[in-house]
């Protein structure tokens, strides 16, 4: 190989290595699980008096019966409100049957709100306790887990605290897919940055688990100023940052969700659903995250077997590093991280259907609605 094409080798190898040493370099350790909460050291019975939960439920018939019968078990005089959404599978018949769970009736969605959200606002007009727990349908807690999100959420003095549950990973697709899911969230929103107080324009909350204080919901206007979100559980996180408020989001293997994927159709609809919504709907944007994709994930495969072989090998071994907290933290091999360009190339492609859905007149569909993209 010529000196030029060898300087040139050496050039497109570059992007890869400043991503892969860069994020292993970078203070915030986007790659760390360090921000965690688990149940160790849970005070049994607690009382839980002073939260209600509200679990919005749209034909959820066939996992509300784990995830009522597990959030039931936390600890005393827990309120526990099921928002009905329209359901067609007798969800609000299975919830009738746990002693104590209050069942409302969903309203059809007016326009410019979104299911989960219209569901939220309708429970939380009956909320009369100082701290609502916003509850996905699927999620399931560990013995003794809000007892410690409680805790966690009056110690530190926070308005907002949340768990990204750990989804489950039954097959192929779940194990290649599901902890990358987590991996390049924490990327987009580092939780040591989303974390600290002083960074008011980055937050994040994980919808399925949040703990939030009753006044500081009510404060930012409540899910009527979300109204049309689609990532709200970010855009909530965000709203209470802003108002001068604190907020705190980590992992936790106590928040279980049951929904199952299992195969690549079924993550590929979870991820298209919003993924073009993350990018702002920017065309430019998503050619500029495909650009850094090629640049840090294909180039350097590319490259292995020319001068800057060396370059590009060492990019990827990086990369493939800063995976592996994450793969460990979820049970799995760390030759898991040996695949991330074809798990990026993936994600990749997912966005890709959000946006071609949303150049189709569809901003996302979920649960058999379809919110329409704006003219």
């Amino acid at each position: 190989m010529s000196l030029s094409g060898a300087a040139l080798s050496l050039c497109a190898a570059l992007p890869a290595a400043l991503a892969g040493f860069g994020l292993l370099l970078a203070p915030w350790r986007p790659w760390s699980t360090r921000e965690r909460l688990e149940t160790a050291g849970a005070v049994p019975h607690a009382d839980l008096s002073e939260i209600t939960a509200l679990i919005p439920a749209r034909n959820e018939a066939a996992l509300l019966p784990r995830s009522l019968a597990a959030l039931t078990a936390q600890g005393r005089d827990l309120r526990v409100v099921v928002i009905d959404d329209q359901s067609e599978d007798g969800t609000a018949q299975i919830a009738r049957r746990f002693p104590g769970v209050e069942v409302i009736a969903g309203t059809p969605l007016p326009a410019g709100w979104s299911g989960k959200l219209w569901a939220l606002e309708q429970g939380l007009r009956t909320v009369r306790t100082p701290r609502v727990l916003l509850l996905d349908a699927d999620i399931e807690l560990a013995p003794g887990l809000l007892a410690r999100l409680l805790e966690r959420q009056r110690r530190h003095h926070l308005q907002l605290v949340s768990l990204m549950a750990d989804l489950r990973r039954t097959s192929f697709w779940d194990k290649l897919l599901l902890p990358a899911f987590v991996y390049y969230f924490k990327l987009l929103y580092p939780f040591a940055l989303s974390n600290a107080p002083r960074f008011k324009s980055i937050a994040a909350a994980a919808g399925g688990c949040v703990l939030v204080e009753t006044e500081a919901l009510r404060a930012i206007g409540a899910f009527a100023s979300l109204r049309d979100a689609l990532i709200d559980d970010c855009t909530l996180a965000r709203r209470i940052k802003r108002a001068g408020m604190r907020t705190w989001i980590g992992l936790s293997r106590g928040a279980v969700s049951l929904r199952p994927y299992g195969t690549l159709r079924a993550i590929h609809d979870m991820v298209a659903r919003s993924a073009f919504t993350q990018l702002g709907y920017s065309t430019p944007l998503l050619l500029l995250v495909t650009a850094i994709f090629a640049g840090v994930y294909w180039a350097p495969l590319g490259l292995l077997a020319t001068s800057a072989g060396w370059l590009a090998a060492l990019s990827l071994a990086a990369l493939a590093l800063g995976y592996v907290p994450t793969l460990r933290y979820y049970g799995l091999a760390p030759g898991w991280a040996l695949l991330l360009p074809l798990t990026a190339t993936l994600y990749l492609a997912m966005t890709w259907s959000s946006a071609l859905r949303y150049f189709r007149g569809v901003r996302s569909q979920w649960k058999g609605r379809r919110y329409e993209a704006a003219a």
